[in-house]
């Protein structure tokens, strides 16, 4: 379906839509642009009846390559709803690609004060048990997933007569580095993990009070330590802030994840995967700008954010893939 609110407002008026949220034929609703992201638009609205705040998630597009990407993001939820640090999903129409959620309140993540905050809420998230016919998808060995993974995206940019020979030549040196360094290794216990931890999805509202993670457009199945490592990474914490981490931070935000876990988890072990998956994730994060880059060139995309592609382009730059290099390949 297409996004403006004149035709989201009539959708609003299905039989579907109302039955499927009580909602009187009667009742007015009134929406209003919540946010987007790369590939979901989000609209608020309240329930006209009860007045609970409700997000209208759209989905435009899967980086799974799913057939029902909204399906699949309104299961994990309701996979979720035990954890209190979800929302919860109330309504899905796959064939429309879209679901109701609970609107959830809160600011973005601050790395300078919320670590703490952000270790409970992940915590907690990663002791839902999961399952014995659980659908999420669930990769053998996660670290060889995630490296196919960014193959396949740098793959969009390589082939691209529009990308440049010196960022393409780096991206190369980068995915032949992680194949060599690559080893199977015993693997930790598997939970659902987020994949997604940058710090706009994270809802604060402080200490003693509920604190939020949202956006689970990309599920798995699979370590904690695969979270914890794209929470860490300087290519997550410098998207949407100007904070790197140092080395001392990260180790004690390992350190507190690991006191607030229910089940037992060796530190020493926790931190070496952690570090494991903290390489594979900026490998992700500048192959996923690779493929960005490209879609973006088409003026035509759904989704237009001009922050981002600035962001992409930062880093896509000689000095920041140098970077990575040096810091976790050389």
């Amino acid at each position: 379906m297409n996004f403006t609110i004149q035709q989201i407002e009539q959708y609003a008026a299905s039989t579907r839509f109302r039955e499927g949220l009580a909602i009187p034929s009667g009742k007015s609703i009134k929406f209003s642009m919540l946010g987007q992201g790369e590939y979901n638009i989000n609209y608020l609205f309240t329930h006209p009846v009860n007045g609970q705040k409700l997000v209208l998630r759209i989905n435009t597009g899967s980086q799974m390559h799913l057939l029902d990407q909204i399906g699949y993001e309104y299961y994990a939820l309701k996979l979720l709803e035990n954890s209190t640090r979800t929302p919860k999903p109330y309504y899905l129409d796959s064939e429309n690609r879209l679901l109701v959620m609970e609107y959830l309140p809160g600011r973005a993540l601050d790395y300078r004060t919320d670590l703490k905050l952000a270790a409970e809420c992940l915590a907690q998230i990663h002791s839902v048990s999961i399952p014995e016919d659980c659908h999420l998808i669930c990769p053998d060995d996660p670290l060889d997933a995630m490296l196919d993974e960014c193959q396949q995206m740098a793959e969009v940019y390589l082939r691209s007569d529009k990308g440049e020979k010196k960022i393409k030549e780096m991206l190369c040196r980068l995915l032949d580095a992680a194949k060599k360094h690559g080893k199977k290794e015993q693997q930790m216990s598997r939970c659902i993990i987020n994949t997604e931890l940058n710090s706009g999805n994270f809802l604060i509202n402080g200490e003693g009070k509920n604190n939020y993670l949202i956006d689970w457009e990309k599920p798995l199945i699979g370590e904690a330590a695969q979270d914890l490592g794209h929470f860490l990474a300087p290519t997550t914490t410098y998207w949407k802030t100007d904070v790197l981490l140092t080395k001392e931070q990260k180790h004690d935000f390992v350190k507190q994840y690991q006191s607030c876990c229910k089940n037992t988890v060796e530190y020493e072990e926790l931190q070496y995967r952690t570090d494991r998956y903290e390489t594979m994730t900026c490998l992700r994060g500048v192959t996923w700008c690779a493929m960005a880059w490209v879609e973006y060139q088409d003026p035509n995309r759904p989704i237009q954010n001009q922050a981002t592609y600035q962001k992409i382009q930062d880093y896509l730059t000689e000095d920041f893939l140098n970077w990575i290099w040096n810091s976790y390949f050389a």
